[in-house]
């Protein structure tokens, strides 16, 4: 028989057994048949409130943005690789390529007149972009423009690759629940063809001809889905929406979640939940001199910043973050953001997760609730 991968150390801790030889005993019969009493774990297994193995962490996008063109000169984009992804590695998960327990976060990278192969895959995933446009995703054969400010939402097991039609290179960040899917062992992949099924480039897809109209609903498309159906939703919406909230606010009406904070939820059309079973995406809004309460909330959130700058805190961690920079927020730290000039920042959580869990919790100023 192998070795016992368990091993149970006896304690004078408050509320354990009397450290005798029996005990010793009684501990290595336990790791002989691969037992774990829980009175020496409960504090690690139980504890008060959450403590998560990720750190409060930002990524800079000045030097993302260079490592990301630097591998578009030396790595390959196709089969072995798949994608010219950069994952963030939080410093407190292992060296994993994760950027919290359950959230994926990467820059991806395409050359000039590049293909990434067509595959499918059981993760929810998104693409958001921070600068350029030139690349097309083409999901399911309907191909869907990106530019700046664009969220594409594309969910599991739709057949999907991207090509770049220009004289120049384009990055975005990729979204996914690779770490959630991944810790649950519940992960299928398959490859598809080498180069995506259309050069089509029109100025809006099928997705967004059938499903982007505000308020409206297809009568041949009444039953909901586990995700949205629309590929795209653009940068004109999300800006006027915040633009409106704001302006709204100044003129005495209550349109914001706080004073000087505009705020969207990105929604599937087919239920108005979120864009997907696992993740939540958001756009927010500081207008200048603007300060948010102290919040904090079981799950995790990831944030980029879209423009501007301001000062973030994460429990203890604090940085000034501009245009581009990315940073992680783990489950039940308490975050504070403030701008002088103004932000905006893309937001997507786990929190549906939590909520289906009905293990969703908030507290903001020490105030304690469940999210609405």
């Amino acid at each position: 028989m192998s070795e016992s991968p368990i091993t149970i150390t006896a304690t004078d801790d408050p509320g354990q057994p009397v450290r005798t030889p029996e005990l010793a005993e009684l501990y290595r019969g336990f790791e002989k048949e691969l037992l774990v009493p829980l009175w020496t774990e409960i504090g690690d297994l139980m504890p008060a409130h959450p403590h998560s193995h990720a750190q409060p962490y930002c990524w800079r996008w000045n030097s993302l943005l260079p490592l990301a063109a630097q591998a578009g000169e030396l790595v390959p984009v196709g089969r072995g690789g798949e994608r010219r992804a950069i994952a963030l590695a939080n410093p407190g998960l292992g060296g994993r390529p994760f950027a919290t327990p359950t959230l994926w976060a990467a820059i991806q990278y395409l050359n000039p007149g590049e293909d990434a192969p067509v595959h499918r895959h059981t993760q929810n995933a998104f693409r958001f972009v921070v600068e350029g446009e030139g690349v097309w995703t083409v999901v399911n054969g309907d191909p869907v423009a990106m530019r700046r400010g664009d969220f594409l939402p594309q969910a599991g097991w739709h057949w999907h690759g991207h090509h770049n039609r220009t004289d120049r290179p384009m990055a975005w960040i990729d979204g996914l629940d690779i770490p959630l899917q991944y810790y649950a062992d519940s992960t299928f992949f398959e490859f598809g063809p080498d180069e995506v099924e259309t050069r089509d480039a029109p100025e809006r897809s099928y997705s967004e001809r059938l499903w982007a109209h505000p308020g409206l609903r297809p009568l041949t498309q009444l039953q909901p889905t586990p995700a949205t159906p629309l590929l795209a939703y653009r940068w004109e919406y999300t800006d006027r929406a915040l633009s409106e909230q704001l302006a709204l606010e100044a003129e005495g009406s209550s349109a914001t979640v706080e004073p000087g904070h505009a705020a969207v939820r990105y929604t599937n059309p087919t239920t108005g939940g979120d864009i997907m079973p696992t993740i939540r995406t958001e756009f927010h809004r500081l207008a200048p001199d603007t300060g948010t309460a102290t919040r904090r909330e079981v799950g995790s959130s990831v944030y980029q910043v879209f423009q501007g700058t301001g000062e973030v805190t994460v429990g203890a961690t604090s940085w000034t973050v501009e245009r581009g920079d990315l940073f992680v927020v783990p489950s039940w730290q308490p975050l504070t953001i403030t701008t002088d000039g103004g932000l905006d920042l893309f937001r997507f959580s786990d929190t549906p997760v939590f909520e289906r869990l009905h293990q969703d919790r908030v507290q903001i100023d020490n105030r304690e609730g469940t999210i609405q």
